[in-house]
């Protein structure tokens, strides 16, 4: 695949995690989004990382890095969502917001 063909799916990706972490009222539709956003950087970047270097194996360790962050922040993420709504019943990011009071 060409440069152009990884930045626009990089791009793609970002940009329908935008779309969805704007406009989505669920806890747990925004955390998809931001998970989006945050692969389609991993995809953006490690792209870039392989046309500068293609013969270092520094952007496949940086990629499984990153993955795992992400998996680890999810999992943390769902954590709080399901004992939010344990005990409050809180679901929606409106809801949540008023947890500040």
């Amino acid at each position: 695949m060409s440069l152009d063909l990884l930045l626009l799916l990089a791009a793609a990706l970002f940009s329908i995690g935008l779309f969805g972490a704007l406009t989505q009222q669920s806890i747990v539709m925004l955390m998809m989004g931001l998970e989006l956003m945050l692969g389609g950087i991993i995809v953006g970047a490690s792209a870039v990382w392989h046309y500068i270097a293609p013969d270092t194996a520094d952007a496949q360790v940086l990629v499984v890095l990153a993955v795992t962050v992400m998996a680890v922040e999810m999992a943390v993420g769902f954590a709080v969502v399901t004992a939010l709504f344990r005990t409050r019943e809180v679901d929606m990011t409106d809801m949540a917001a008023e947890l500040k009071e």
